[in-house]
């Protein structure tokens, strides 16, 4: 049995499936041959990816993680569900909440009695049933039951900052159970005791989430994000981006010339971000024009395992595909953002 070999994976630490593609038969006085190509759609489940809508490019502008290893020939690939066309990306309510839980530090604004505009930087905790955004703060500054805002940004391998906005009225809890919460959350979260009196909470109106500067916002309602919650690879995205921009960029370059229908060539490619249905990668041209895709996940995942195994699923089937050793059953991902343009 000849396995391919593969140069470009061979030093990674996410260790990729071969799939076995030829089979030999021998006798002792000749050899015949009798290749075969193994379809890897036998041994992995690699639903199509779902394209956007192919119209003209929208102008617009750590640790380390230890190796999955692959116990078997082919990677078993997550129980999770299938990505559909609607659902290749988190929501914005879900994007907002996992700011929230990655973040600690933001800008809170609110009227002064006065009627002039002020805004300070606090720290805040979040409660993680509806996602309400505790505060510990000098009632001097602001004045309970006051109209507020708390803008949360979230700097992604400083590439990119998605940021929310949370509209609301700043409280004060009476309620003891409800303090004795909030100052066990505080503590959690800063390891640090904080007075009951200083306990404030902003109860969510409705909030905006952009996904970068100078970008517009969706707005969306407070029920959407009680409902909403944070992803679940937020804990170990920023490993596994550092651990993939290291040591497997080509795989991301592969990727963009496999999973992705571009007209340029790719001079440099960095993944920013990765959650439970894919990734983004940022793009340079030669012409040093940048751009953003999302490369979705064959499936959703649960967990840093899955992450691993669906890169390594993704990684096996684009060297088949640049090989030729495996036919293009997928549509290319063809919606892709151009963020600036730099060349003169």
């Amino acid at each position: 049995m000849i396995l391919p070999t593969q140069s470009s994976l061979s030093n990674l630490s996410i260790h990729s499936p071969i799939i076995p593609l030829t089979t030999i038969n021998s006798s002792s006085t000749h050899h015949k041959h009798q290749s075969h190509t193994l379809p890897l759609s036998t041994a992995i489940s690699f639903p199509q990816f779902k394209p956007h809508n192919a119209a003209a490019l929208t102008l617009k502008r750590r640790r380390r993680f230890s190796p999955f290893r692959v116990l078997s020939s082919v990677a078993s690939p997550p129980a999770a569900t299938e990505i559909t066309s609607t659902s290749t990306k988190p929501s914005p309510a879900e994007v907002s909440r996992t700011i929230m839980e990655l973040t600690s530090v933001a800008t809170l604004s609110t009227l002064t009695p006065q009627g002039f505009p002020l805004g300070i930087g606090v720290r805040f905790a979040v409660e993680p049933q509806q996602g309400t955004p505790i505060l510990c703060l000098n009632p001097s500054f602001f004045p309970s039951d006051s109209k507020s805002s708390l803008h949360v940004q979230l700097e992604q391998c400083g590439l990119r900052t998605p940021q929310c906005t949370i509209q609301g009225c700043l409280d004060k809890p009476q309620d003891a159970s409800d303090l004795k919460k909030f100052q066990s959350i505080w503590r959690k979260r800063f390891n640090e005791d904080v007075d009951e009196e200083l306990i404030h909470i902003v109860a969510v109106e409705r909030i905006l989430q952009t996904e970068d500067f100078m970008e517009d916002g969706v707005w969306f309602t407070s029920l959407d994000y009680k409902m909403a919650v944070p992803d679940p690879l937020r804990d170990y995205a920023e490993s596994i981006i550092q651990e993939i921009n290291t040591n497997n960029m080509e795989d991301i370059h592969r990727f963009c010339n496999v999973y992705v229908d571009l007209n340029f060539q790719v001079s440099k490619a960095n993944m920013i971000w990765v959650d439970r249905l894919g990734f983004d990668v940022r793009l340079t041209s030669p012409q040093n024009d940048v751009f953003e895709v999302r490369i979705p996940f064959p499936r959703e995942v649960t967990d840093e395992k899955g992450a691993k195994s669906s890169f390594n699923c993704m990684s096996q089937l684009a060297w088949e595909m640049e090989k030729h050793y495996h036919a293009q059953d997928y549509k290319k991902v063809n919606q892709v953002k151009k963020i600036t343009s730099r060349s003169h």
